[in-house]
């Protein structure tokens, strides 16, 4: 199902509601502009440029001489070897994932590698303290050599996934440069605000499929939220649901608390939640269906007229969870 089959009409704070077209090739929108300069934090995902996050050493590292750092780096995928280290019998040495992909020969002599271990080299590794591979991000940790790998794994300042939905784009990067990327070449519609009410417009509703969606990215309490409206079969079911997720870390997402409301005819469904953050993909949030779900019936009862065209408002709002110092219990802070 494609994208121009969906119609969405959008206001927000302080705009009137205007008719937003969204066409393959064609995206007319008026913009609320944010910053045009792309950040440099984007992560391109290379050997070269990994080799570069991973050479990095912190001011208060123990820096490791050069020829020792280049004796633990895998000939063959460059990165950082752990133990088992397998070595040949001429000495040369490679990690234990690469010494299946080069079918037990080794890549720089060609003999055969057998069951070695380099245990000289497992031991120099321990002796080692290095930098985060995400230090020239921000983060300053530095931990024993084979104690990195848990860390990256659950670093906050890793970079994030592009959250569009609408294709398996590969762009890492930190949320700036996302939030240029998504409109830059994405070009997702952005807007300002903490209130939303949108029109979703479809001419034939009894096409179901899982690639029809929407996403509409908005700007309030000094963070970027991402709106996803979509179709697609639960079950054997056709259903609509509308959901939030926070361009950030879930810590910081939990601040925060969203509103979708949509109905017609003296009926409404309304969804409070907490807006999930990108590092959860967005297949992910949709199938633990953390959002609000709309039946297709329901959603043409709430269309009104013959129930032959899809008109569904959502309605909605974003705000800021205070703790308050006093009654120690959060509070609601509304933008304006």
């Amino acid at each position: 199902m494609e994208l121009d089959s969906i119609e969405c009409v959008a206001s927000t704070d302080g705009i009137d509601e205007d008719e937003i077209h969204h066409h393959n090739n064609l995206h007319h929108h008026h913009h609320h502009q944010f910053p045009s300069a792309k950040p440099h934090n984007a992560i391109n995902n290379t050997n070269n440029n990994t080799n570069s996050i991973n050479s990095i050493v912190g001011p208060t590292a123990i820096a490791p001489a050069t020829s020792v750092h280049e004796l633990l780096e895998c000939p063959v995928c460059t990165n950082s070897m752990y133990p088992p280290i397998h070595q040949c019998h001429n000495g040369h040495t490679l990690c234990s994932t690469c010494k299946t992909r080069v079918h037990n020969r080794c890549p720089t002599c060609r003999q055969e590698l057998g069951d070695i271990r380099c245990l000289a080299l497992e031991k120099v590794a321990e002796s080692l303290e290095l930098p985060c591979k995400y230090y020239s991000l921000g983060c300053p940790e530095i931990f024993p050599y084979y104690s990195k790998l848990k860390h990256e794994a659950m670093c906050t300042f890793r970079p994030y996934n592009c959250p569009y939905a609408g294709s398996d784009c590969s762009v890492v990067g930190d949320i700036p440069y996302l939030v240029a990327h998504l409109r830059d070449d994405h070009k997702v519609d952005m807007h300002t605000g903490c209130t939303f009410n949108h029109r979703y417009v479809k001419s034939n509703p009894r096409e179901v499929e899982n690639a029809t969606w929407m996403l509409t990215v908005f700007h309030c309490f000094g963070q970027y939220f991402c709106l996803h409206f979509e179709a697609f079969q639960l079950g054997t079911a056709p259903v609509y649901m509308a959901f939030l997720r926070f361009m950030g870390d879930e810590s910081e997402a939990r601040n925060y608390s969203y509103s979708l409301e949509v109905g017609a005819n003296g009926r409404k469904l309304i969804w409070e939640g907490t807006p999930r953050s990108i590092r959860d993909c967005h297949r992910k949030v949709r199938d633990s269906h953390d959002g609000l779900i709309i039946q297709r019936n329901m959603a043409l009862f709430f269309s009104g007229g013959d129930r032959k065209e899809l008109k569904l408002r959502v309605t909605g709002r974003i705000w800021k969870e205070q703790q308050n110092p006093d009654a120690g219990v959060c509070i609601p802070n509304l933008c304006s």
